[in-house]
């Protein structure tokens, strides 16, 4: 069943959208009126673009009407009746509804989708176990301090962290193993639906999370006695109270003899290991040496996995073949890469290095599949330059001027001549336009150094009296929010507090790149992990009703966190946060002005940074994060991007602009159209 916390967060949704239907019935007359004023866009096409023209950055429009339900709420159920028993189907294989106004309807996401979504789900689950693990660490620091203080023998010895140290990646998978998330749980031969070959995993817990490999541990994966047995069955299972049967064997499986192999992870742990790519020659499991020194200490036995080796061979049956490599980029120090589906041909024994008798079996790579891409496997697209002098097709070596601290190279393969990103003026911090008054800055928490504590720290309790970042990997947000409340400038911490995690500019490698389609594009050089903030989006701070008359500006940024809040577009449905939910519910009329319309926006037409060229995409690996720092006026939060996967380098950054289809008007007040060329799998053709 999918987790309690997670129904409470959907109860929540729903107890809201009910108290504000009326409102947005309201709103959508004058909604319509206002984009017919301000989305008059010209049929002028971008230079070089394709077709598409100017990369449209307005990113919440009132009128949309295509809503869209985050993770959380994607894993929710669905239960169908069956002469008295439940069927329960495997939670992410769900049709998801999403509702606007009263009206329903409902879609099947693709497998690549599905997949994306167990593992933001993993990450999340990740990075709560990792903020667990950070309080015990400093709770057992701050005991060793006050003991080595005190100078007291009587005082009891402090918990030792690195003995009792906690794997927040395998409680992560746990957590979704008792919640039903699982995304395959049913062993599978050959493919995964929506996992292709070249497709990177950063822990081996990943790889469970998905189904792709059912074993944080074991080098083998194989189906046991208990498929023949009928036991387990590909689809669906049958619940009837606390009790479970299942529906029986698929045919296909009848006359395997079991077990039988599905996958095996090569990660250099066997010392008879010999891996020559296309031809692989795989050591089987057990009389292993666990300390690490990969030397076997007593014979194998054919049983369990080796068996189940032995089982391809005579039955011909393919098994997918992941290699584990060593990443410095990746936050668990190695990444794992799917090359595809092998065909294990031979199997013998013989005596290892060691001494003892080791089972051998020879996998031949099957033909027809794509490339290997081990030899690349940081860079799903590339060989990412070292130097200046390595990069193609540069046009700008910086396009920042040496205003960040990582310098922005701007290449350009697609015209001819190449030409540099023109028309605007780089500027890595937000301008206030001059009728535009901020607020004054907000008291702040008096903590010292460093937010240690969030039960007294006072931006920490406007969280929910918790911290949204951890500190791992020099700050993630663990999931998005309503709005992240920030230690701002009367705080009493340092630069380096936890809490102060967006403010800290950039710290990936980024890259302008022109393409064929979109414009102007972003990449990172550097891996990104999930939870991490790439850039803000920074522009002139104006207020909205000063750009009313202005038609082909499409680099508008709305700043509407009650919007955001709400789930419309392609945003996530939020509303956890007590104190936003309570100054929403509240109904104070200062409040809720962006109701109708955003009081205020960012315009980055001639004055902008990084985030200005990032393009939108239906399946988007950032989100837009609304942040308060230096005051809690929500109308006026900065604006964030966060990484939503974990993102290899050289691949493109987007994030989703949040059309709604059919939203914006020409200056004939008829629909205007503009196709999508982001490549998605669900992929909705059009950006509005």
């Amino acid at each position: 069943m999918v987790a309690q916390s997670l129904k409470c967060t959907e109860t929540e949704s729903e107890v809201f959208t009910r108290r504000v239907s009326a409102r947005i019935k309201e709103k959508q007359r004058a909604d319509k009126e206002l984009l017919v004023r301000r989305r008059v866009l010209s049929d002028q096409k971008d230079v070089g673009g394709g077709g598409r023209g100017k990369s449209v950055k307005h990113c919440y429009k009132r009128a949309r009407a295509d809503k869209t339900v985050n993770g959380e709420n994607a894993n929710v159920e669905l239960e169908k009746t069956h002469k008295g028993f439940e069927v329960v189907a495997e939670p992410m294989n769900r049709s998801l509804e999403a509702t606007e106004a009263g009206v329903a309807c409902t879609f099947e996401k693709s497998d690549h989708a599905k997949v994306k979504e167990t593992l933001r789900l993993f990450n999340k689950y990740y990075l709560h176990f990792v903020q667990e693990e950070e309080k015990r660490c400093g709770k057992a620091e701050a005991e060793r301090k006050a003991s080595k203080a005190s100078k007291s023998k009587k005082r009891a010895a402090p918990e030792d962290t690195k003995s009792k140290a906690k794997r927040p990646d395998l409680k992560a998978v746990s957590k979704m193993m008792e919640t039903n998330e699982i995304l395959y749980y049913e062993k599978r031969i050959g493919d995964i639906p929506g996992i292709k070959v070249g497709h990177q995993f950063y822990a081996r817990a990943e790889m469970v999370a998905v189904g792709f490999h059912s074993h944080w541990l074991n080098g083998i994966d194989y189906m046991g006695q208990n498929y023949k047995k009928g036991h387990h069955f590909l689809g669906y299972t049958m619940t009837h109270g606390n009790s479970k049967s299942h529906l029986g064997l698929p045919s296909e499986y009848m006359n395997y003899t079991f077990p039988l192999a599905v996958a095996i992870v090569l990660s250099g742990m066997y010392e008879d290991d010999l891996d020559n790519a296309e031809d692989v020659v795989y050591t089987g499991q057990g009389g292993h040496d666990l300390t690490g020194n990969k030397r076997q200490i007593q014979d194998q036995k054919m049983e369990r996995g080796n068996l189940a080796l032995k089982n391809c061979v005579e039955q011909c049956v393919p098994v997918r073949v992941v290699r584990g490599h060593e990443s410095k980029s990746s936050y668990t120090g190695r990444v794992y890469t799917y090359d595809g589906l092998y065909k294990v041909v031979q199997y013998w024994a013989e005596k290892g290095i060691s001494g003892f008798t080791v089972y051998k079996y020879r996998l031949r790579r099957l033909e027809g599949q794509p490339i290997l891409t081990t030899n690349q496997v940081h860079f799903s697209f590339g060989r990412v330059p070292q130097s200046v002098s390595e990069i193609r097709g540069l046009v700008c070596e910086d396009i920042t001027g040496g205003q960040e601290s990582l310098p922005i190279p701007a290449t350009n393969l697609v015209d001819d001549p190449p030409v540099a990103p023109i028309g605007y003026k780089y500027c890595k911090s937000i301008q206030v336009e001059k009728n535009v008054k901020l607020p004054t800055n907000a008291t702040g928490c008096s903590c010292k150094g460093h937010c240690v504590d969030p039960k007294i720290c006072a931006c920490a309790m406007l969280n929910g009296s918790d911290f949204p970042y951890v500190s791992r990997d020099g700050g993630r947000l663990i999931e998005a929010k309503d709005v992240v409340f920030e230690c701002g400038p009367k705080c009493g911490c340092g630069p380096d507090c936890v809490n102060r995690t967006s403010q800290r500019g950039l710290k990936y490698r980024l890259e302008v790149f022109r393409t064929p389609k979109k414009g102007w594009a972003v990449r990172s050089w550097d891996f990104i992990p999930s939870g991490a903030p790439v850039c803000e989006y920074t522009g002139i701070l104006v207020r909205t009703q000063d750009l009313d008359n202005v038609s082909e500006n499409n680099y508008i940024f709305d700043i509407d966190c009650l919007q955001t809040m709400r789930g419309l577009g392609g945003r996530e449905r939020r509303l956890r946060d007590v104190t936003v939910s309570t100054i929403i519910s509240s109904g104070r009329p200062d409040d809720l002005k962006s109701e109708t319309v955003p009081e205020f926006c960012i315009d980055a037409g001639s004055t902008g940074n990084i985030a200005r060229f990032i393009n939108h995409s239906c399946e988007p690996n950032l989100f837009v994060q609304c942040v308060l720092s230096s005051h809690h006026d929500i109308k006026l939060a900065r604006v964030m991007l966060f990484a939503a996967d974990n993102i290899p380098p050289l691949q493109e950054l987007t994030y989703d602009y949040g059309y709604a289809l059919d939203s914006v008007y020409g200056p004939d007040g008829k629909i205007k159209q503009m196709a999508c060329y982001c490549g998605a799998a669900d992929c909705r053709k059009r950006l509005f």
